[in-house]
């Protein structure tokens, strides 16, 4: 999976002092165009050649709270690459004990300039089919 740190700031917490569940999906965007700017795009270049990727579905499962300062790793991988779609997973981590904080998935269509889904462009499909995959070392 591609890794990217972070640290959880004081502003990401809420009042148990734990990371506030919302973060999560914000971090999980991180990872994802962490991983694609590491693959040699951007989400930007992704946007401006005309494809949207909006997520259509998001999950999380917190298994153990991040909480202010912890250095955590957000962990992301393609888990499902189809024609009109494309699945990331994610793990978040605490780095330094490598325990396991959570983890979700985001499902995107592929979204044409005239608001259609459709296929990915051949050019992103082959960078998605180059992303790290989910369950791969």
């Amino acid at each position: 999976m591609h890794r990217f740190p972070l640290r959880v700031r004081y502003a990401d917490t809420d009042r148990m002092g734990f990371a506030y569940y919302g973060n999560y999906m914000r971090w999980f965007e991180i990872g994802r165009a962490e991983m694609m700017r590491s693959l040699g795009t951007s989400y930007r270049e992704i946007e401006e050649s005309g494809v949207s990727l909006p997520v259509v579905e998001a999950s999380c499962r917190y298994r153990k709270p991040a909480r202010y300062d912890d250095a955590i790793v957000i962990e992301t991988a393609v888990a499902d690459l189809g024609r009109a779609s494309v699945e990331f997973a994610y793990r978040v981590v605490r780095e330094g004990d490598g325990e396991l904080l959570a983890t979700g998935r985001t499902q995107h269509c592929f979204l044409a300039p005239d608001g259609r889904p459709g296929r990915a462009p051949e050019g992103l499909a082959a960078l998605l089919a180059r992303a790290p995959k989910a369950g791969a070392s």
